[in-house]
């Protein structure tokens, strides 16, 4: 008789699915099936931090340096990131829900033909170009017109990110590669596989907040299949009633296996986790496994914050433990922990395991140690 699933064996197996054997960028990127990105640096991008776990030998900037040799794409997916290129363009041809009027769309033709022309273009050359002024942006600030047209010609499929300089998107028109037509209903079947293989195990109602996403950003031409999509995974794939949820994981995986038992099945290695980490990108199922609630709060006025501007869960053996805040201070990397319990862990190993997770981040971020 099989053992019941518990919410341990569900946390375990989500560890070791995610944190899988550090490997090639190309490999790990299409093995996460997508990669958030977020601008801020504290004391690096969120998907430098993501794949400096599963990534050999990985170096802070490594995913912007090496992006144009390699078969992805930056894109809209649930959120903003980085696609193997064959998964980005299953995307494509993108209906945007707001419509741009016939005058908008002279503006891009002309655009395009402009990028066509330049190969790869800089933001400030199509602004030089066509001078089309300042218009507001959705947080009521001003942002160059051209900007803002070149994000909807992106979004729109018309135009792709060739590579960034400084962090700015440099665009290229997009590759133009004959494809045969898929069904609906199977394109949206792939994504959704995507997010369930990268977030495993979803609770029901995390499932359906991902299925709405990509229905109303990935798709939003088919956002009225959502309610069909939805019933289409929940009959597809694998799923059990954990502590009075349904949970649900890909087809294949079994997270009542043996190795995912018992803790000692994890590593004694001590990992700071990006805040968008699939391990913790969702929050209920963070607090489901870990017992605590943590939050993002680098948007949160500063005396208002309960762990710091860019708190990193701490994960070792198997338990979010706490949190660290880590800042570069005279060259120098400076880390700041906290703990879910208030003190640190006794136990013997750890101290050295944070030792080492510190020289790992230094390594990472090309530091030398005094």
């Amino acid at each position: 008789m099989a053992t019941p699933l518990t919410i341990d064996h569900l946390r375990r197996y989500a560890i070791s699915r995610s944190l899988f054997k550090p490997t090639t960028l190309s490999r790990a990127i299409a093995r996460l099936g997508f990669v958030q990105l977020d601008p801020i640096r504290a004391p690096a991008r969120a998907q430098d931090l993501t794949l400096r776990h599963r990534v050999d030998d990985y170096h802070a900037g490594d995913l912007e340096a090496r992006y144009p040799r390699l078969a992805v794409e930056e894109d809209f997916f649930v959120n903003y990131g980085i696609l193997p290129r064959n998964t980005q363009q299953l995307m494509h041809p993108r209906t945007a829900r707001k419509e741009w009027s016939s005058a908008r769309w002279e503006q891009a033709q002309a655009v395009l033909e402009f990028v066509k022309s330049g190969g790869v273009v800089h933001p400030r050359e199509v602004d030089a170009a066509f001078q089309h002024g300042t218009t507001k942006n959705w947080f009521g600030g001003n942002s160059r017109a051209s900007t803002q047209l070149l994000d909807g010609m992106h979004y729109r499929g018309l135009l792709r990110v060739a590579r960034r300089e400084a962090g700015v998107r440099l665009y290229a028109p997009s590759l133009s590669e004959a494809q045969e037509p898929v069904a609906a209903d199977t394109v949206l079947d792939v994504l959704i596989d995507v997010v369930v293989a990268k977030y495993a195990p979803l609770p029901a109602a995390t499932l359906g907040r991902l299925i709405s996403s990509v229905c109303s950003s990935a798709v939003p031409q088919w956002r009225e299949r959502r309610g069909e999509a939805l019933a289409r995974a929940r009959a597809r794939l694998p799923q059990a009633t954990v502590d009075g949820s349904s949970w649900f994981w890909p087809v294949g995986d079994n997270p009542g296996a043996r190795r995912f038992a018992h803790d000692e099945s994890l590593d004694e290695k001590l990992r700071l986790l990006a805040p968008f980490d699939p391990i913790v990108w969702d929050r209920d199922r963070f607090e489901r496994f870990w017992g605590w609630a943590y939050r993002f709060e680098a948007y949160t006025p500063a005396r208002q914050r309960v762990r710091g501007y860019y708190a990193m869960p701490m994960l070792w053996r198997g338990q979010v433990i706490g949190w660290a805040n880590a800042t570069i201070h005279d060259g120098a990397l400076v880390l700041e922990p906290g703990y879910v319990s208030g003190r640190a862990p006794k136990e013997a190993g750890f101290k050295s395991a944070l030792q080492d997770e510190q020289i790992s981040l230094e390594r990472f971020l090309s530091l030398d140690r005094a």
